[in-house]
């Protein structure tokens, strides 16, 4: 398989979590709160995967520094929700973002170096 064509795994993987975390967030529409604030808990709780979203699409131009972006965002959510407690957690919430920052820096590494 071409490197150049390699780059496609990490980005599905990376918009596959993006879409996973998303549906976190459509837990703000459960309950009895009006409307107003139903919408607000989820724009709050949508915050990561806008992130995300923005690091994919910097990670889409410029992929080792996006890589590097991910392992960090990676580590920050290993400590921020605490995913080191559990390792099925960690895995679900942390490892997805490493490994897709690992893999945008070594396929786009390849690709270079095919050029």
């Amino acid at each position: 398989m071409k490197a150049e064509k390699l780059i496609w795994i990490p980005r599905i993987i990376t918009i596959l979590f993006i879409l996973f975390l998303s549906l976190f967030a459509l837990d703000a529409f459960s309950g009895d709160s009006p409307l107003l604030q139903k919408l607000t808990g989820f724009l709050i709780h949508m915050i990561p995967s806008l992130i995300l979203a923005v690091t994919l699409i910097f990670t889409w131009k410029i992929p080792v520094a996006g890589g590097c972006i991910l392992l960090l965002t990676g580590l920050l959510f290993t400590f921020a929700f605490h995913t080191y407690k559990s390792f099925s957690t960690f895995l679900l919430i942390s490892f997805p973002l490493s490994v897709a920052g690992i893999l945008f820096i070594v396929f786009e590494l390849l690709a270079r170096k095919k050029r």
